[in-house]
């Protein structure tokens, strides 16, 4: 079944990615669609499946599809709610809308779901029954493996670890969820942390303040960049310790760009967990950095549909 070539459709607020998938590899080029240069669901919808006709014409055998987006959806039904960053998608029966085009078997998940599985099946997760995925980008989201399954709740909005507060007086969210994480440890945010922190340290910001370069910046030295990335995990390390004690995993996987950071993060994270739990949730938890970067959504709904297979 592994070896079944299936498409998956990883949606973004920039682009929409395809490729045709074996296992865990992609046996296509990377197909990019430009989301924004479409105005509403018809046209991009339009594009995927003219990209869908041509990949097939090229990859014989193609069984099914998966689709990964960004937001809110139902899993049932194949109905994206909303995407997060493209206007027009609300209550768009998307998978039927895919199904009937592509004459294929069709899943709409949501992405960072779709990162979990991955990571379940293929990754930094395969081999455990309960995990915790994570991804660190322009916001923060989650997904979550339990008993060996996919978790979504009771209508499909489980694991969003971005959403959950670490400050009950801190900064609005997006909900009225006041303290939410992703306002703490986003692309953006951090940059502005950094920028707080140079000018309190009586020091000039560096013009590039991305995540990628303060942690260039601390792994040469940077104290006011050591700083910015013991605070990330101090963030992070505090939501993480309340779902740990509520879920007790195997194991937590964390993606995404801001994971890139690599043990400039993840030592001091580790180092607050273990200073924050008891010792049936910490001494046999793994810490992984997730096997698949910006690829982890295009194979996780990819498995998906070949699942709908079995």
């Amino acid at each position: 079944m592994s070896e079944i070539p299936t498409l998956g459709i990883d949606f973004g607020g920039t682009s929409v990615k395809i490729a045709a998938v074996e296992g865990a590899d992609l046996v296509s080029e990377l197909v990019r669609i430009p989301t924004q240069e479409h105005d509403g669901p018809t046209p991009l919808i339009e594009e995927i499946s003219k990209k869908v006709a041509e990949l097939r014409a090229k990859i014989p055998g193609i069984a099914a599809v998966g689709i990964g987006v960004p937001g809110a959806i139902d899993f049932e039904k194949g109905i994206t709610y909303n995407l997060t960053n493209v206007r027009g998608w609300t209550n768009v029966p998307l998978r039927d809308i895919v199904q009937e085009k592509v004459q294929l078997p069709t899943v709409l998940e949501n992405d960072a779901n779709c990162m979990a599985y991955a990571e379940f099946k293929h990754g930094a997760g395969k081999g455990y029954q309960n995990i915790i995925c994570v991804t660190l980008g322009t916001g923060v989201g989650g997904g979550l493996i339990l008993n060996g399954n996919l978790y979504r709740g009771s209508r499909y909005a489980a694991g969003e670890i971005g959403q959950m507060s670490v400050d009950l007086y801190g900064v609005d969210g997006p909900y009225g969820n006041r303290g939410a994480l992703e306002r703490y440890i986003g692309n953006r945010q951090i940059g502005e942390m950094a920028a707080q922190k140079y000018y309190d340290a009586g020091e000039d910001a560096p013009a590039d303040l991305s995540p990628e370069n303060l942690c260039k910046l601390a792994n040469d030295g940077d104290q006011v960049a050591v700083a910015v990335w013991d605070k990330v995990a101090t963030y992070l390390g505090a939501c993480l310790m309340s779902t740990i004690y509520l879920l007790n995993p195997d194991a937590i996987v964390i993606g995404g760009g801001v994971a890139h950071a690599g043990d400039i993060l993840f030592v001091p994270l580790r180092e607050k967990l273990k200073n924050s739990l008891t010792r049936e949730c910490f001494d046999e938890l793994v810490l992984s950095h997730a096997r698949f970067g910006n690829t982890a959504g295009i194979i996780g709904c990819s498995t998906m549909a070949r699942e709908l297979l079995a």
